[in-house]
C-alpha cells in the first residue's frame, strides 16, 4: 500500500503541474511500473451537468424551459467531445410535494398526479431522445416515470443511448418518508449499462445515505456510479461528502449531478477512485458542465489493485475462524 500511496502522490504532482486529469497523468507512469508495454487504456470523455430544476409539473411553460435547457447542455457536452452527459434528479421537473398535494397548497397530502402535464413531458422527452440520436451522445437524466392504472409514478433516471433509445431506467429505491407516503412507488433493483468498455451504475435521491447500495455496485464491477440528487441545500452538501466516500471505499469513479441553484455550496462534479474531486462546475448558480476523461488501464492499475485487495480482505473476514485463546 505504501507503493500505491507514492504512485498517487507522483500522479497528482504531475496533474497539478501539467493541468492533466488524474487519469491522463496516470498513463505516463504505467510503463515504468510494469517494465513492459503499457496496458490497454480505456477512456471515455464524460460531462456532468448542473441545470435549473423547476418544481411545478402543472405548468407547461416550466416543463418546456427545462427541456430546452437540457438540450442546450447536451449540445455543449457534444461540442466538448463528451460521449455521455449526466443530469440531476428531476432534471425535467422535480414536483413539489405542496404543488402536487391534494390537500395543498399549504398542507402535504397524497399527490394528485392527474394534474401533471404528462403530454408536455412526453413531447420534451421525445425531443431529447431525438437530439441524443442526432448528436450521438449518451444522456442520463432524472424524470418522473408514469405508471399505469392508479399506481403512483417512479422517481427515475432514464438512460438514453447514442441511438436515441431509452435502454435502461433506474427507479429510486430508498424513498424519503414524504416520497413513499404521498408521492412515489419505490424501485426494486440496481441498474447498470456499458458505454465504450466502461460500466456505469445509477443512484438517485436518498440512495446516497445507504452505503450498501454502493457496495452492491462494486460487486457488479461498475467503473462509474452516476448519482443524481436534488433535495435541500444541507442535504446536497451531505451527499457531496458521501460521494467522496463512496468513490474511495469502493475504488470507482463517481459523478454527482445537482441543481444549478445548489452549486454555491455543492456544485456538480466528478470524483476519482481515490476520493478526490477531479472536475467541478462553477459555484455561481449557472447551468453549466464539468468535463473529464474517465477510464482505467487493465488489469493491473492502482484502482483495480485496491478493489482486489478489498475483496480478498472481505473474503478472509467471512472465512476466518475466531481464535479461542484464554486471556493471559
Amino acid at each position: 500500500m505504501t507503493a500505491n500511496r507514492n504512485l498517487k502522490r507522483r500522479v497528482r504532482a504531475r496533474a497539478a503541474k501539467t493541468g492533466e486529469s488524474y487519469t491522463t497523468a496516470l498513463r505516463h507512469f504505467r510503463s515504468t511500473l510494469t517494465g513492459d508495454v503499457m496496458p490497454e487504456f480505456r477512456s471515455l470523455r464524460f460531462a456532468v451537468a448542473q441545470t435549473t430544476v423547476r418544481d411545478d409539473p402543472t405548468n407547461s411553460t416550466e416543463l418546456r424551459q427545462s427541456g430546452a435547457e437540457l438540450r442546450r447542455m447536451m449540445r455543449e457536452a457534444h461540442q466538448a467531445g463528451a460521449r455521455l452527459v449526466h443530469f440531476t434528479e428531476g432534471a425535467t421537473c422535480f414536483p413539489s410535494k405542496l404543488v402536487m398535494s391534494s390537500a395543498g397548497p399549504d398542507q402535504v397530502g397524497p399527490s394528485d398526479w392527474s394534474r401533471f402535464e404528462w403530454d408536455v413531458l412526453r413531447r420534451e422527452l421525445a425531443a431529447t431522445t431525438d437530439l441524443a440520436r442526432e448528436l450521438g451522445i449518451w444522456t442520463v437524466l432524472g424524470s418522473v416515470h408514469q405508471l399505469s392504472g392508479q399506481d403512483r409514478p417512479h422517481n427515475s433516471m432514464y438512460v438514453i443511448s447514442d441511438q436515441g433509445e431509452v435502454v435502461a431506467r433506474y427507479d429510486e429505491r430508498t424513498l424519503s418518508t414524504t416520497k413513499v407516503t404521498y408521492m412515489y412507488t419505490p424501485g426494486a433493483a440496481p441498474v447498470t449499462f456499458d458505454v465504450d468498455g466502461l460500466r456505469f451504475g445509477c443512484a438517485l435521491g436518498m440512495d446516497s445515505h445507504f452505503p450498501e447500495l454502493f457496495m452492491e455496485y462494486e460487486r457488479l464491477d461498475v467503473d462509474v456510479v452516476l448519482i443524481s440528487t436534488t433535495g435541500s441545500v444541507p442535504f446536497t452538501t451531505m451527499v457531496a461528502n458521501e460521494t467522496l466516500a463512496h468513490a474511495a471505499t469502493n475504488s470507482y469513479w463517481a459523478s454527482l449531478a445537482v441543481p444549478a441553484q445548489h452549486s454555491p455550496v455543492a456544485p456538480s462534479g466528478v470524483v476519482s477512485p481515490d476520493g478526490e474531486w477531479v472536475a467541478q462546475c462553477p459555484q455561481d448558480g449557472s447551468a453549466s458542465l464539468a468535463v473529464v476523461d474517465l477510464g482505467h488501464s487493465t488489469p493491473d492499475n492502482v484502482t483495480n489493485l485496491a478493489r482486489t485487495w478489498r475483496r480478498r480482505t472481505r473474503s478472509a473476514l467471512r472465512e476466518r475462524a475466531p481464535v479461542l485463546d484464554a486471556p493471559s
